[in-house]
C-alpha cells in the first residue's frame, strides 16, 4: 500500500519530507534501525525535489556521525561535474554538515574509471555497509515513471537479483549510468518518492493503482515497512 502526503507546493513536499527524514534518523539512533549500531543507511536522491529536500537539513538536529549516504544512481561523469547526483548532494548538504567522509558511499565515476568496474565496486560497498539493506531509500520520479534510472521497458528495470546495474542506454542523457535495481529498493525499511509536476500527475496515479513496474517503473518501488508518495497538488490532478 502506497500513503499519499497530499500538499499544496513542491516546497511543502521538501519541508514533509525533510521533517520525516529528521526523525526517522532520530530513532533509528536510539532503536538501532535495521543493522542494529544506531546508525542510519540512507539513500538519497537527486531532481529539485530531492536536492530542494537536502538543503532543509543543513541545520537539522541529526548526528551525521550517525548516518551513511548513499546514492540510488549516478550519472558516468566526475562528482565535480554539475550532473553528478553526488555532487549536487555535497553542495546542497553534505559539505556543510559535520558527517564523516568515509560515511558517504559514492559509485567513484569519472576521472577514467569504467561504468563496470564502478558498478562491481558499488557492489561491495553496499553489501559491505549496508548489508541488510537501507533504513530510508528516497527516490525522485520522471513524467514517464523512471526512478533511479530504472526506465521503461529496460533491463535494469527487469532484475531481479544484482543490486546495482550499469545502464549504457538511459533514454535521458547523458545514456551511461549506475543505479540500485528494485531488488535494492525493496531491502528497505522506507521508500519515499518526492514527486511534484504535472507532467507527473499520470505516473503519480499509475503509482498509486500498483501498476506494472515495466510500464511505469516508480510503482515498483515498495518499502518493508511503508511506502510514501510525498505529493505536490500539481502532481494529483489524476487522484
Amino acid at each position: 500500500m502506497v500513503n499519499v502526503v497530499r500538499v499544496a507546493t513542491v516546497d511543502e513536499v521538501c519541508r514533509a519530507a525533510a521533517a520525516e527524514f529528521v526523525r526517522v534518523v532520530r530513532e533509528v539512533s536510539k532503536t538501532g534501525g535495521k543493522h542494529g549500531d544506531g546508525c542510519a543507511r540512507v539513500v538519497l536522491t537527486g531532481g529539485g525535489a530531492g536536492i530542494g529536500m537536502l538543503r532543509l537539513l543543513v541545520d537539522a538536529d541529526i548526528n551525521w556521525e550517525l548516518v551513511h549516504v548513499f546514492f540510488g544512481d549516478e550519472r558516468n561523469v566526475a562528482v565535480t561535474h554539475p550532473d553528478s547526483n553526488e555532487g549536487q548532494a555535497r553542495e546542497a548538504l553534505l559539505d556543510h554538515v559535520n558527517i564523516p567522509e568515509a560515511n558517504i558511499h559514492g559509485y567513484g565515476l569519472g576521472n577514467g574509471v569504467a561504468l563496470a568496474d564502478a558498478v562491481d565496486a558499488y557492489r561491495l560497498v553496499v553489501q559491505d555497509f549496508a548489508p541488510e539493506g537501507f533504513d530510508v531509500h528516497l527516490l525522485g520520479m520522471g513524467g514517464e515513471g523512471h526512478v533511479n534510472s530504472l526506465f521503461p521497458h529496460s533491463a535494469a528495470t527487469r532484475e531481479e537479483s544484482a543490486l546495482v546495474m550499469a545502464v549504457t542506454d538511459s533514454p535521458k542523457p547523458p545514456a551511461e549510468r549506475a543505479t540500485l535495481t528494485f531488488p535494492a529498493i525493496a531491502r528497505a525499511d522506507r521508500v519515499w518518492l518526492l514527486v511534484a509536476g504535472a507532467e507527473k500527475a499520470e505516473a503519480a496515479a499509475q503509482v498509486v493503482a500498483g501498476a506494472d513496474r515495466d510500464e511505469w517503473p516508480a510503482a515498483g518501488a515498495r518499502g518493508i515497512v511503508d511506502t510514501v508518495l510525498f505529493l505536490a497538488d500539481d502532481a494529483a490532478g489524476l487522484l
